[in-house]
């Protein structure tokens, strides 16, 4: 095996950007706790490995073979890219969240999510299927922690334990698994949305937003049922694209509101596109909906696409960045057909529309509110 080194690893096919780190002092505090458990653990499964730096550090420290889960799908290009450009392919096999993930696992390196609800989640599945003597270190920012991790993470281990910080980094340790049994996920909400019925939301725990309706969404929708108007004859789309498909919100109103479309979700996140497929069957239109995990329609063929709706994000992990978003632009750009539409609805500080004129084409407002903005740009 080669010698790893975490000052190699890189973000691609992420942003990049000085700003943004492949690896901060969480991972190597986390790494340095667990050496010496590694050198003599059985299975061991890292979770939320960013970039990997847990991943490839747990499988240089312990000569075997790591399972690692990232909800996001763009870490596990970066971590494959990163394990390729380091000679350590074949020292990790990436694993949904679920029992093969954990079966016989006695060590589980986490980076601490910001969610309570995905550490409930994570900590649920955790206790369930590994080893009743697993120890799970869990590590992030100072800044990012709180009481209430601890209070989550007690709600499925006996003994949780905090060390000592270094460089503004910590790390919990939790053991004693409790079997409680049942999930509260996926958790639901209905909204009235003009629809005949309420629209149900479900979410899982890493789902942004949860099962909640966004503002920036409520805001867009109304518009939607104009772009499905049955008076709109041969420009009504047949299928449309929701980017960044969340919790299946916009998906389920699409088909709600025309029976004749078809709907292509896509998104990054594993626990957005079980969402969104869980909406789809609460709202009676999974038939219609196909759903995938991708990175930025890496999957769809170029100029291809008659209609996208995009509600992007606005931060890259914890750091606000407009990175993603105009990456997400040029993704629209690249996908859409002359003269198909980009309808999306952005935070209104962010001055989105010179961006979206820039990379897609003529962009005009439909709707602004005193935090949102909604537009259409046509592909020029």
């Amino acid at each position: 095996m080669s010698p790893f080194s975490p000052d190699l690893l890189r973000r691609r096919p992420d942003v990049e950007a000085p700003e943004l780190v492949a690896v901060d002092a969480a991972d190597r505090l986390l790494l340095d706790t667990a050496a010496d458990r590694l050198g003599a653990a059985g299975s061991i499964t890292t979770i939320n490995d960013a970039y990997g730096a847990l991943t490839l550090g747990a499988a240089e420290l312990s000569g075997t073979e790591v399972r690692s889960f990232q909800d996001g799908v763009v870490h596990e290009r970066a971590l494959a890219l990163n394990a390729a450009e380091q000679g350590l392919q074949g020292t990790y096999r990436s694993c949904p969240l679920d029992a093969g993930l954990l079966d016989g696992v006695s060590t589980v390196l986490l980076r601490l999510p910001r969610s309570l609800d995905e550490l409930d989640e994570i900590a649920g599945t955790v206790a369930l299927h590994a080893r009743p003597d697993v120890q799970v270190l869990a590590a992030g920012r100072v800044k990012h922690m709180s009481l209430s991790m601890n209070a989550v993470l007690a709600r499925h281990f006996t003994d949780v334990t905090a060390g000592l910080a270094r460089q503004k980094s910590r790390v919990l340790v939790a053991s004693g698994p409790r079997s409680d049994g049942g999930s509260p996920f996926p958790r639901t909400a209905r909204y009235d949305v003009g629809l005949r019925a309420p629209l149900e939301l479900r979410a899982y725990g890493a789902t942004f937003g949860g099962a909640a309706l966004d503002p920036g969404t409520r805001l867009l929708l109304p518009h939607l049922r104009g772009l499905m108007d049955p008076l709109a004859g041969p420009s009504r789309p047949a299928e449309v694209i929701d980017l960044g498909c969340g919790n299946g919100a916009i998906t389920a109103f699409l088909a709600l509101a025309d029976a004749h479309v078809t709907v292509h979700a896509t998104d990054q996140s594993a626990s957005a596109t079980a969402s969104t497929r869980a909406t789809a069957e609460a709202n009676g239109v999974a038939e219609r909906v196909r759903v995938s995990r991708d990175d930025a329609l890496s999957a769809v063929p170029d100029a291809s696409a008659g209609v996208i709706v995009l509600n992007p994000p606005f931060h890259i992990g914890s750091t606000v960045h407009a990175g993603i978003a105009h990456r997400l632009f040029d993704a629209c750009a690249r996908v859409l057909a002359p003269g198909g539409e980009l309808w999306t609805v952005w935070n209104s500080h962010l001055r989105y529309r010179p961006v979206l004129e820039r990379l897609v084409g003529p962009t005009r407002q439909l709707d602004r509110s005193p935090r949102f903005t909604v537009t259409v740009s046509t592909r020029r």
